[in-house]
């Protein structure tokens, strides 16, 4: 009986040590260092990757975001708000105003099939949204000139970035908007074009987010 007592009393003793000495090193050291380094390496990447303007943050390089007008009186979804460059539609796939807002609670895609009837018809809707929104007095957009970012979102729907082609689509209604010249605003695109991860992973692309501050910054020049 007594040895049996100081078997369970020991074996309970070395659990509890291993649980502590285990906490320790997995919940408390292991976390440390790892922050430490990425602190120290990556403190940008390591910080969620903020962006600032006019010193304070507005957003995440890696969270898309919407640019919308208050919704006017008797309306539930705002308006793009045309001064600023688009982002890929937001949380699934629909007309550019059917979604309000880039929600992180939201983020998927329809995963619905590419002959889907609604499916379908939102695309021509977003296409005709595309086409309508960046055609100016001088400048037509044509359905053709249409990129597939421009009218479908992204597995997540929270993807930051659209393609340069779409973001070169748009020059000629963000200049329009701004008083600015469509040689400035292209020149902007241009500066905020990444290409291929390693050269080649991936498409060349646009920060939606990045270029909307260099754009801000640059009005405020002119």
């Amino acid at each position: 009986m007594n040895n049996s007592v100081t078997n369970t009393a020991r074996l309970l003793g070395a659990g509890l040590r291993a649980l502590l000495v285990l906490t320790l090193v997995t919940g408390v050291l292991y976390p440390l260092v790892v922050t430490g380094i990425a602190q120290g390496l990556f403190p940008g990447r390591a910080n969620g990757s903020e962006i600032k303007a006019d010193g304070k943050v507005v957003g995440s390089s890696l969270i898309g975001q919407a640019y919308n007008l208050p919704p006017e009186e008797g309306r539930e979804t705002p308006a793009p708000d045309l001064k600023w460059f688009q982002g890929r539609p937001q949380n699934g796939l629909g007309t550019n105003s059917v979604n309000t807002r880039y929600k992180l609670v939201l983020s998927g895609a329809t995963n619905r099939s590419g002959d889907d009837e609604e499916l379908v018809q939102w695309v021509k809707d977003a296409k005709a949204a595309v086409v309508k929104d960046n055609s100016t007095d001088t400048y037509k957009v044509k359905p053709s000139q249409v990129p597939p970012d421009a009218v479908t979102s992204s597995g997540s729907g929270l993807d930051p970035d659209i393609s340069p082609r779409y973001a070169d689509l748009q020059v000629h209604r963000v200049a329009e908007r701004n008083g600015l010249s469509t040689a400035q605003v292209r020149k902007l695109v241009e500066e905020h074009t990444e290409g291929r991860t390693l050269g080649f992973m991936g498409e060349p692309r646009v920060n939606v987010l990045e270029l909307n501050v260099a754009l801000k910054e640059l009005t405020a020049k002119s």
